[in-house]
C-alpha cells in the first residue's frame, strides 16, 4: 500500500514558517490535487514529500514507513517537474532508461520496462528520437516515462503543463488521468489551476499561506465551501461576493435593488453585514428593471459571460446561454433562487451554515 500521510509538518526557513502543521491523508491509488495561488506551500509541500525539502517538525510517512529523515532515492517516489529536464544528446529511449541504468539495473530489465512505458504513454514511434525533435507535449510524456520505469509507490507532479500552449494542456490532462486510471499508483499533482484541480483530483487540498483551507473530493469544495477563499477559489468563473445585511431574519443585498433572500442559516444579529455568494450559472439577467448595467459581454460559442456593474459600484458575473443577447451598457435586473445562495461571515470569511 502506498498512501501518504502528514502529521503537523512543518517547514521553516531560519525564522520564516512556511507550512503550519500541515494535518493529511491521501490513500492509496488517490489522486491528490495541491492547488492554492502563487506562494501558498504547494511545492513546497510537494518537495517535502519527495524529500528535496528538509523537514522543519512533523512527520510523513509513505506506504506506512517514516520517510521523514529518509533520503529522496529510499522514499520510493518518482518525480516530474515543470520542465522537462531530459539529456539532449539521448534517445527517447536512453532517457527513460537513464535512472535504471545509472542504479545498475539489467539491460533486458531495463528494456522491458522502457517498453511498457513506452505502450502505456504511446512513444513506440518516438524511442530512437532526441528530444529536439518532440513536440512539448511529447517531451512532457518522456519525463512522465522516466519516471514510470522507476516503479514508484507515489508519483509527484510539479505544475507539470505550465509550460505547455493550451491545446496541449488539454490533451496532457486527459494522458494523466488514463495514466492514473491504467496503472491505479497515489499520486499527488501540484497547480494553480483550479480547471486541472477538479478535472484530475479525487482529492482537492486548497491551500493558503501554508495552511489547509478545505480537503475533499472536487464536487465537495464546489459545492460546499467552507469558507469565502475557498468558494472563490474553486469555479471559473469565479463566484460572486455582493455585501448584505440581515433585515428581519432574512438578508437584503443593496447591489441588487434591495433584493431580499430568505435562508434557514443561522444569521448574526439584526443589521450585521453578511457576505453573500452567488454562481454566475445560477443568476438570471433580464432587461430593465434596475440599475444594474451591462458593462462587457464575453461570447464563448454556446455560452457567454456578462459582466455587470451594480449602482453599488461592486462587479457581477453572469452566465446566459442561447443566441440572444442583451446589448451591452443596458440596464437590467438580475434574480436568482434562494436556495443557491451562501452566505459568509463578513469579519471571519467562514461559511454561515
Amino acid at each position: 500500500m502506498s498512501g501518504v500521510a502528514l502529521r503537523q509538518a512543518v517547514k521553516r526557513y531560519g525564522q520564516v514558517q512556511v507550512i503550519h502543521g500541515v494535518d493529511l491523508e491521501i490513500e492509496h491509488g488517490e489522486f491528490c490535487v495541491f492547488v492554492g495561488p502563487s506562494g501558498c506551500g504547494k511545492s513546497t509541500l510537494l518537495r517535502m514529500i519527495a524529500g528535496l525539502e528538509e523537514t522543519s517538525e512533523g512527520e510523513i510517512s509513505i506506504g506506512g514507513r517514516d520517510v521523514t529523515r529518509a533520503d529522496p532515492a529510499e522514499r520510493g517516489v518518482a518525480m516530474v517537474f515543470q520542465t522537462y529536464a531530459l539529456y539532449p544528446h539521448m534517445t527517447v529511449e536512453e532517457n527513460m532508461g537513464f535512472g535504471l541504468k545509472m542504479n545498475g539495473h539489467p539491460k533486458a530489465e531495463i528494456k522491458e520496462k522502457v517498453t511498457e512505458a513506452s505502450r502505456i504513454l504511446k512513444l513506440d514511434d518516438y524511442l530512437s528520437r532526441k528530444p529536439k525533435a518532440l513536440s512539448g507535449g511529447q517531451r512532457q510524456r518522456v519525463a512522465i516515462g522516466r519516471a514510470i520505469v522507476r516503479g514508484p509507490e507515489v508519483f509527484l507532479f510539479d505544475e507539470p503543463l505550465s509550460n505547455l500552449d493550451a491545446e496541449l494542456r488539454v490533451d496532457m490532462r486527459v494522458e494523466i488521468a488514463r495514466l492514473h486510471k491504467e496503472i491505479g499508483a497515489t499520486m499527488i499533482y501540484v497547480t494553480h489551476d483550479q480547471v486541472e484541480a477538479m478535472t484530475l483530483a479525487d482529492k482537492i487540498v486548497v491551500l493558503r499561506a501554508g495552511h489547509i483551507e478545505q480537503v475533499g473530493s472536487p464536487m465537495e469544495l464546489y459545492q460546499d465551501p467552507d469558507n469565502r477563499f475557498v468558494a472563490g477559489f474553486i469555479g471559473s468563473p469565479s463566484m460572486n461576493f455582493l455585501q448584505g445585511t440581515v433585515q428581519g431574519g432574512q438578508v437584503v443585498i443593496p447591489a441588487l435593488g434591495g433584493r431580499k433572500v430568505a435562508t434557514s442559516v443561522a444569521l448574526p444579529a439584526e443589521g450585521s453585514e453578511v457576505i453573500v455568494g452567488l454562481r454566475p450559472q445560477h443568476l438570471r439577467v433580464s432587461e430593465g428593471g434596475s440599475d444594474v448595467t451591462i458593462d462587457i459581454r464575453e461570447r464563448l460559442g454556446g455560452v457567454a459571460y456578462d459582466y455587470l456593474i451594480a449602482p453599488t459600484g461592486e462587479r457581477i458575473v453572469a452566465e446566459t446561454r442561447g443566441d440572444e443577447a442583451i446589448p451591452e451598457r443596458t440596464k437590467v435586473s438580475v434574480d436568482f433562487d434562494d436556495v443557491d445562495a451562501m452566505f459568509f461571515d463578513a469579519k471571519t470569511e467562514a461559511r454561515l451554515r
